[in-house]
């Protein structure tokens, strides 16, 4: 089970601010469990570790096995929360070299995220000499970036394979009744996942809009959402703020906001936990800064960005706070090697293992930080595979209902998001929108 440490983070934050914050965040689970808070529509995802329907997952493991026999390339279209958290579990799995290497898998590329011209170019051209087979992720079918993405997309699809099998190759994960991607399933006749009612796009991983591409990259997702169930018991049957680390998590948060500490730094020193950070960023920057509130969620992957932004961290303006993810161990070994000549002068690191020197700096770093004056909180995972991912992704989501509630923000809409949108629609003549104002 993943823990958390706060040996760095005892001069910042005393037992008392800790009890006083207690009442708060308990609090705040209440309103959450109880479905009588702000965006109550969107509580689905608390219980769905435990309620999704087995039949859901087999159908998901049936359509793997349909598709990735014949596939080298698995198009997953969709943006923010529609693809962050698929992403972020498929890239801490596979190799860092996964597209260059053989595998028994389809190996996932990503669309609809972005509007880039050259990016699309050159997709189109890598489709041109694979096998693939598509995921269209959209409640509505009418989100700008996803729906270019598909009509470029679903064009290539129809003229490589003909309108026939290009429709067995797409696979639709949108609304129940209604919208765009909705009808175009029905009337294509695309295999169709539900994306329910009662979770928001960022919450959406452990439904069928994360399952899919996960499963279909190869990996389990049996175990990722078993983790998941064995966090939200621990979320939901213990209130004691040192065992239960969501509360903790949600109380260390809301202390230090209240302290001046208005940026977290989601620090990790495995490369391949990049799209980890990215997807904690959807989630609680969505969730929190609203009403001019909220931390603002930001990430650095260490040891390079000690190289680039460790010198702000260390000396700039004592406004953020840090919180690592620590991994124990890693999934395969390296030692340094011996030089007799020790010309670069690191035989002193000789027969260790690239792990030990890794703890080693960022042992180091969370002192030097807290040193600085920068509260270092640290969450402790064994290592990783989907198991424990699983737990890292509900203990997220389980803690930003609670800070959020804590804040006093509704942490399950949106409304900034639109303002761009709009404008973007006024300014390519999208119909509807003429002689409305810039906002």
């Amino acid at each position: 089970m993943i823990n958390i440490n706060t040996e760095h983070l005892r001069q910042f934050v005393s037992d008392a601010e800790l009890q006083q914050m207690s009442g708060e965040v308990l609090a705040a689970k209440s309103v959450l469990l109880s479905g009588n808070g702000k965006g109550n529509d969107f509580l689905g995802w608390v219980n769905l570790p435990e309620e999704l329907d087995p039949a859901i997952v087999t159908s998901i493991k049936n359509d793997v096995a349909r598709l990735a026999p014949k596939i080298k390339l698995f198009v997953v279209i969709g943006i923010g929360g529609s693809y962050l958290g698929a992403r972020a579990v498929i890239e801490a799995l596979q190799s860092e070299f996964a597209a260059v290497m053989p595998s028994s898998h389809p190996y996932v590329v990503y669309a609809g995220h972005t509007l880039s011209e050259d990016y699309y170019h050159q997709l189109l051209s890598l489709l041109d000499g694979n096998d693939y087979a598509v995921a269209v992720i959209s409640k509505s079918g009418t989100t700008t970036e996803p729906a270019v993405a598909f009509r470029i997309v679903k064009a290539h699809l129809e003229a490589k394979y003909g309108k026939d099998e290009a429709a067995k190759r797409i696979i639709a994960i949108t609304d129940a009744r209604r919208g765009a991607l909705h009808d175009i399933a029905v009337q294509e006749r695309y295999p169709m996942y539900v994306i329910p009612d009662n979770v928001g796009g960022r919450f959406s991983v452990l439904t069928p809009v994360g399952l899919l591409p996960i499963a279909m990259a190869g990996y389990d997702i049996d175990a990722l959402l078993q983790g998941a169930r064995d966090m939200r018991q621990l979320c939901i049957a213990n209130d004691n703020l040192t065992e239960n680390p969501a509360l903790f998590y949600a109380a260390i948060r809301n202390i230090l906001y209240r302290k001046g500490k208005k940026v977290e730094m989601l620090v990790n020193f495995l490369p391949n936990l990049k799209y980890i950070s990215e997807w904690w960023k959807q989630l609680y920057g969505e969730s929190e800064g609203k009403e001019h509130k909220g931390i603002l969620p930001h990430s650095l992957s260490f040891t390079t960005d000690l190289h680039s932004m460790g010198q702000y961290v260390q000396d700039g303006e004592r406004l953020m706070f840090e919180t690592f993810i620590s991994v124990d161990k890693p999934a395969a070994s390296v030692s340094i090697p011996s030089d007799e000549q020790n010309l670069d002068g690191i035989n002193y690191l000789l027969g260790k293992s690239l792990n030990e020197i890794n703890h080693n700096a960022e042992l180091g770093t969370m002192i030097a930080h807290k040193g600085g004056g920068v509260p270092v909180l640290k969450i402790g995972v064994p290592k990783i595979d989907e198991y424990v991912l699983g737990q890292l992704i509900y203990f997220f989501e389980f803690a930003c209902g609670i800070s959020g509630y804590t804040l006093g923000v509704n942490p399950f809409d949106q409304p900034g998001v639109e303002a761009y949108k709009k404008n973007m629609f006024i300014l390519l003549g999208k119909p509807g929108y003429e002689g409305k104002e810039l906002v």
